[in-house]
């Protein structure tokens, strides 16, 4: 039994394709800001090794957690806060629910490949999807947003030694059949993350 749980906790993905609770983000620590904006790069070459729950949970909190009662580490126009995130994982599509801070499934099964059109897509851990809620014509702003959540990626994972790079080659249409969004939902970019392939 004392086993299942340190594999539970270690790849919490391997064996629960439901809702995941994740663990409390930690807060501090990490390379300092020049340190890891010196690091900052794009990486297309992955490994299929899992992220920790603790590396995942901090990884979505830096993304766009709450750091503040309603404000969240990445700033947003008017503070509509209008950007989800979706995780792409070998079992699911998960949707973060950085109140609660656990991933929500949506839909079962590996979609990561759907998500995108170059080679490597697919290949690491995991694909996240930001997607726009109540969209609107004349919302010109959702890129710039999106922009700040994947950059506040970019920067964790250059802090952690992981690897990502964002992507705008989407199909969108078909992946967002997948997700079942509505027409109020826009599909704005993607980015793979995962540990970087030692050649």
């Amino acid at each position: 039994m004392k086993k299942l749980y340190l594999l539970l906790l270690v790849f919490p993905f391997a064996l629960n394709a439901e809702n995941i609770k994740l663990p409390t983000p930690v807060k501090n620590g990490g390379k300092p800001l020049m340190e890891a904006l010196n690091a900052r790069q794009s990486t297309r070459v992955f490994s299929e090794k899992e992220l920790s729950a603790n590396t995942l949970s901090n990884l979505l909190w830096a993304a766009f957690g709450y750091n503040r009662t309603d404000k969240r580490t990445a700033p947003s126009a008017m503070n509509k806060q209008s950007i989800d995130i979706y995780v792409a994982t070998k079992n699911g599509i998960y949707l973060y629910d950085a109140k609660q801070n656990e991933l929500q499934m949506k839909v079962k099964g590996d979609y990561r490949k759907q998500t995108g059109m170059q080679p490597f897509v697919g290949s690491a851990f995991m694909e996240i999807v930001y997607v726009a809620k109540n969209v609107s014509d004349n919302n010109e702003m959702l890129y710039a947003d999106c922009g700040f959540i994947a950059q506040n990626v970019y920067l964790y994972c250059a802090s952690e030694n992981l690897g990502t790079v964002v992507r705008g080659s989407v199909p969108k249409e078909k992946l967002a059949k997948i997700l079942g969004l509505s027409d109020k939902n826009r599909i704005l970019l993607c980015q793979t993350v995962g540990y970087k392939k030692i050649k």
